[in-house]
């Protein structure tokens, strides 16, 4: 794990540093969505491990230069491989999926938030319920939107001194006094299974060559603009899955040249 992480300004320096050093990218996910996000990961040129057994997850966790852990089917293996972990390091993303209405993984969520992770990232229903605010979505299906629970996140940020990452039409990252939108991608990639969990993945990557504001909104640029591409050449889900996958390889740092990104303080006014 690299003792001091840049801070990089821009998604394309982000992109190219990540080229360079092959974050190792240890993710314990969920069951579902092993396979899809390995293999997102290596496609962006990261090194992904699902080390997810206890005794050797936060062993692990102390080499890696990034870590996801998403709640998606957090059994007792996993439980006690999060814990490990989030005493291991700090570099380190929390995907809460389904948080609020199921009471495990809702109280799992909570202790790991006081533990303090790098970034959170969810869709809006999630981060509500996780600020407290909320009683979580469909499943893993939110019934909100980012900026309706934009004050929410940015209080959640505040609290925790994390970056909470919403994921929807228009990303929402702030770290309560920052605020970020990311435009852009395509309604497909919430039809495969993965393209959330896969986000939350590379937020990990990155966070081996930035800090953790830098690290939420190149992978939320990388995802948009991967998305885009494959919806392009794309005749349905099954195509747009595979086609992702190439998109994520054939992104170049100079494709990401920042346009889609509205970046500015947090008004009071915003966050009330």
């Amino acid at each position: 794990m690299r003792d001091v992480v840049p801070t990089v300004r821009g998604p394309e320096a982000a992109l190219r540093a990540l080229r360079d050093a092959v974050p190792l990218t240890h993710c314990v996910t969920n069951a579902v969505v092993t396979g899809f996000t390995a293999n997102a990961l290596l496609a962006l040129g990261a090194s992904p491990a699902m080390v997810d057994i206890a005794g050797e997850a936060g062993i692990f966790a102390g080499i890696a230069d990034g870590v996801l852990i998403n709640l998606g089917t957090p059994n007792p293996q996993q439980q006690a491989s999060a814990r490990e972990i989030v005493a291991a390091t700090r570099r380190w993303v929390l995907d809460p999926v389904a948080v609020g209405m199921l009471p495990i993984r809702t109280a799992l969520a909570a202790e790991l938030v006081a533990a303090r992770p790098a970034i959170i990232r969810g869709n809006a229903s999630e981060v509500a319920a996780v600020a407290g605010g909320g009683s979580g979505g469909r499943g893993v299906d939110s019934v909100d939107d980012p900026d309706s629970v934009h004050a929410a996140a940015a209080d959640l940020a505040r609290r925790t001194r994390t970056v909470v990452a919403v994921s929807g039409e228009v990303d929402l990252i702030t770290d309560g006094e920052r605020v970020a939108r990311v435009r852009g991608g395509d309604p497909l990639l919430t039809r495969v299974t993965g393209g959330g969990c896969s986000l939350g993945a590379t937020m990990a990557a990155f966070l081996g060559v930035v800090e953790p504001f830098s690290a939420a909104i190149a992978a939320s640029v990388v995802h948009k603009h991967a998305a885009e591409a494959a919806a392009s050449v794309s005749s349905g889900p099954g195509s747009f899955a595979v086609a992702f996958l190439d998109a994520l390889a054939a992104l170049s740092p100079e494709d990401l040249d920042g346009s889609r990104v509205e970046a500015h303080l947090a008004s009071a006014e915003a966050t009330r």
